[in-house]
Parts: C-alpha cells; sequence; structure tokens
C-alpha cells in the first residue's frame, strides 16, 4: 500500500483563515491517490512479461486473468456470473442492451447520480425518466418509482449511490408486480450488503465500475453480475461484436445481435484481481473514516449529514450545507476549505435533467431521436420536471471525498480542525 508522508501538528482554531493568508492547517498533500501497491504493479509486469495482453482473439470468453478476475467477482459478490468489461458506462450499457430496452422503452433512473447512469440509457435508443430521490438515503424512493411508471417503462435502475444502499426490496416488489427488470447500479457500493445480500446480487442485472476513483481500483473496467445465465450470455455477446464463439469449434463470426468492444484487456483484469483480494480491507479504512466524520459532524446543527449503516461502504461522504445556521455561503465555505490545505467539493451541482442533454433533448442526430421515434410515440418534459428533493441536496451538497486508502484518522482530524477553524472565524467570511 502507498503511505502518504503525514506530519501531525497542533493549529490553534483561533488563527487567521488561510483565504485571508493566515496558516494553512494542512500542507501536505491531501487529493486522490490509487490504493496500490506492489502487488498490483508485480500482477502488471508479469502480464507483460508473458505478452498476453488480450485473450479474446483466442476465446470468446477472453483471456485467462479475465476469465480468473470474473470468478473471482462473481464468487465475492454472491451470483453466478460477472461478466469484465472496459468502464463502469459500458457495463449499463451492456446490462440495458442485455435487458431488452430499446426503442419505444422509458427506463427510471434517479436524478442525483453520474451523468452516465441516464446517458447509457440513451445508448440503447430508450428514454430515461427521472424518479425523486428518499433525502435519508439520497437513492431513488419506492413512492416516486411508482408515480413514475407508464406502459412504457422497461427497466428500473437504482443508484447505491455515495455507497448508500436502495430501498431494494420494495423496488423488486414494484418491479415483480409491474414484469420490470431491475438493474442495480452499484458504481460506488462494492462490497455494500443489503439484508445479507451483497449489492449487485439483488436485481435481475449489477452494475460496478473500476475506474480509479472507485472502492476497486483497476485504472479503468466495469463489471455486470446476475444470476440469470441467458442475461449472462446476452452480455457477454453485447460485450464482444454480438459474436457467438463457442468452445472446441471454428469461429463462425455469426453475430446474432448488435454488439460492442467493451472488452477488458489482461493487464486491467491483473490489477483488478489483486485490488479485489484487498476490498474488504480497504473498505475497513472507509468505513472507519466515514464512522469518525459521522461523529465527529453529529456535534453540531451546522449541518446535516447521512448516516451509513453497518452494511453499507463510504465511497464519498457527504454534507448538506445549512446557510440559515452558518451564515455562510456554501462557496464560501468550500474556499475557505480549500484553502485550509482540506480540499472538498460541491458534488452534484444539479440534478441530471438540467444537463443540456436533457434540456434540448440532444442524443442521435439533429431529428430528436429517441425522443422522436415512432416507437415511443409520446411526449416527455425535462424543461418543467422538479425533483424537489434531489434539487434540495444538489443545492446544499459539500462532499469529502478523502475517505479512502491511504488516508487515515489521522487525516480526518485534519478535516475537522479546518472544519472547526473555518466555524470559529466565521464572521470574517460573512
Amino acid at each position: 500500500m502507498i503511505d502518504v508522508v503525514y506530519e501531525e501538528r497542533e493549529v490553534p482554531v483561533n488563527q487567521k483563515l488561510a483565504i485571508h493568508g493566515g496558516p494553512k492547517v494542512r500542507t501536505d498533500y491531501f487529493g486522490y491517490v490509487s490504493p496500490v501497491g506492489d502487488e498490483e504493479m508485480d500482477a502488471a509486469i508479469e502480464v507483460l512479461r508473458q505478452r498476453k495482453l488480450s485473450g479474446f482473439y483466442l476465446d470468446f470468453s477472453g483471456g485467462e486473468k479475465v476469465q480468473e478476475f470474473e470468478r473471482r467477482f462473481a464468487e465475492y459478490i454472491g451470483v453466478k456470473h460477472a461478466i469484465a468489461v472496459n468502464s463502469g458506462t459500458s457495463a449499463l450499457h451492456v446490462a440495458l442492451a442485455a435487458a431488452g430496452a430499446g426503442p419505444g422503452d422509458e427506463v427510471i433512473v434517479p436524478p442525483f447520480t453520474f451523468t452516465a447512469t441516464a446517458s447509457s440509457v440513451l445508448m440503447v435508443n430508450a428514454v430515461p425518466v427521472f424518479a425523486d430521490i428518499d433525502p435519508a438515503n439520497f437513492c431513488m424512493a419506492p413512492d416516486s418509482i411508482r408515480k413514475a411508471i407508464t406502459d412504457k417503462t422497461k427497466v428500473i435502475m437504482p443508484v447505491h449511490v455515495y455507497g448508500k444502499v436502495a430501498e431494494m426490496d420494495a423496488i423488486m416488489k414494484i418491479a415483480a408486480k409491474k414484469n420490470l427488470v431491475v438493474i442495480e447500479d452499484a458504481c460506488q457500493a462494492p462490497g455494500c450488503v443489503y439484508k445479507g445480500k451483497k449489492v449487485g446480487s439483488i436485481g435481475h442485472l449489477g452494475v460496478f465500475s473500476l475506474v480509479e476513483t472507485k472502492n476497486i481500483v483497476a485504472g479503468e473496467g466495469g463489471v455486470v453480475t446476475t444470476n440469470d445465465d441467458e442475461l449472462a450470455q446476452r452480455c457477454r455477446l453485447v460485450r464482444n461484436h454480438g459474436e457467438v464463439w463457442l468452445k472446441g469449434k471454428p469461429r463462425a463470426y455469426l453475430s446474432n445481435m448488435l454488439g460492442y468492444n467493451f472488452r477488458m484487456t489482461e493487464l486491467h483484469a491483473a490489477i483488478a484481481i489483486e485490488q479485489l483480494k484487498k476490498v474488504d480491507v480497504l473498505n475497513a479504512i472507509r468505513r472507519t473514516n466515514a464512522s469518525f466524520l459521522q461523529e465527529e459532524f453529529s456535534k453540531t446543527d451546522d449541518l446535516g449529514t447521512l448516516t451509513f449503516a453497518e452494511g453499507e461502504v463510504c465511497h464519498i461522504f457527504p454534507l448538506l450545507w445549512r446557510e440559515d445556521k452558518t451564515g455562510i455561503a456554501k462557496k464560501a465555505f468550500i474556499d475557505a476549505m480549500t484553502a485550509e490545505g482540506v480540499p472538498v467539493s460541491a458534488g452534484y451541482q444539479h440534478p441530471l435533467y438540467k444537463n443540456p442533454m436533457f434540456q434540448e433533448k440532444i442524443a442521435y442526430g439533429d431529428q430528436g431521436c429517441p425522443y422522436t421515434c415512432p416507437f415511443y410515440g409520446k411526449e416527455i418534459d425535462y424543461k418543467s420536471l422538479v425533483c424537489t428533493v434531489a434539487e434540495d441536496v444538489c443545492r446544499r451538497l459539500i462532499c469529502v471525498t478523502q475517505v479512502h486508502a491511504p488516508y487515515s484518522l489521522k487525516d480526518m482530524q485534519d478535516i475537522m480542525t479546518a472544519f472547526r477553524k473555518i466555524m470559529d472565524n466565521r464572521g470574517a467570511l460573512k
């Protein structure tokens, strides 16, 4: 594991704020550091030594490392199948295509999430429908999902955002009643547990990301999980040009469905294998750091926080700013924390439906597809859409991202020192 050099020091909270020329709480680097150690480096070098960078030219199922990673990941999540791809966005696309979402269909997604959750719906020529989130967990609220369902609905895609877990029992009941497919977007939640089951094993399909800032790091990469044999085979087809290739038989170049090149390399798989071996340790660090922040921030009524339950793993620690209590604008606080050497961010600054992609219905060409597709045959209005909870959260949201390894409780103390210093000198920011 990479160590971050840290020097513990006392900083009087009544000192002049750094944004006004005072001393910083922290001068050491406090940004993102990949939790990659010698194990990942050795694994990558071994792949290079063997000169086998991809195995898909030999086997429809991929190279040895890809297949090993898939076996290990499926076992870890508790499913029959794991299909490795080259990104979390590709995984979303693959899952939607495998579920049969396409022209004329609607997919229900939350507005409080990363762009790819909704843009992947457009990638299969379906239409995203936004359902509001629950203020208790920032995940899509079951009541909002019920209201969003129409005769066009094909898929419900809950997101386990920031490592909080959606109410999957209620969502699965809604889906069963309406014969809908559930795809869990678990890109920010590998290792999270809901009522004894890991996320990604509860819906019909699960999706994970292995990009550098996620809980399992491979540089780039993604995974689709499922217990359904047919869905798994469809995922593999979409990943590899839609081409069927059975072991022991000549390559037939027979495409049964539209497919892409979403294949994972042996290099990324080798790194991901080593990361998967230590994910529970890495997640334990996240839990420890988040628990400390949760306890400390709960001592003030200047802001709100989410409570992470026992089975959840904090991916990003969210705060809800209260300008009415602090008398400080959110941006002024963010700027002041960053000046103290403790960078925080504004997170998702507006719901996804506010993006030009949806406001202007920009997807394919200049004819408005898939919204104008004759198979859809209806109008959807994003401009007048208001998801009250999501808009309030985006307006007040502040994100602490440094909960991951190699950061420790010493580093979390710096976050709290900077916070208290600013609160004790808040008059200078008003």
